[in-house]
């Protein structure tokens, strides 16, 4: 039996077991260029640069006036905005650390597997 400690992460992405701690947004404001100014709840703080998105598949609503501002905290922790387009945290916390998945997932890298 595996036990997890609570306020963790625990996911199957191919077949691999991943654990992370759980991050959450507590502060999102939206800055010019499709970036988000963030703050998460272990502290870390920094701006995402979502520009890449921005006009691609379900992020095509942004390019719509004044959409992209209506972005907020959903109850996962998670940037919502008024269209239902989500970016999950762990997501977002990557690209404000510069860190990578298996950083933030080390047994991804691992390759524990799942039963």
């Amino acid at each position: 039996m595996v036990g997890f400690a609570i306020g963790s992460a625990v996911g199957a992405v191919g077949g691999l077991i991943y654990t992370s701690p759980m991050r959450r947004l507590i502060s999102v404001r939206p800055l010019p260029g499709y970036r988000l100014a963030l703050a998460f709840d272990d502290g870390v703080e920094g701006v995402a640069d979502l520009s890449d998105l921005a006009g691609h598949g379900v992020f095509t609503c942004w390019l719509q006036s004044g959409e992209f501002e209506k972005v907020t905290i959903g109850d996962s922790g998670e940037a919502v905005w008024a269209s239902g387009v989500d970016q999950c945290p762990d997501a977002l916390y990557l690209r404000v650390t510069g860190k990578t998945a298996a950083q933030l997932f080390p047994s991804l890298e691992r390759g524990d597997r799942v039963a």
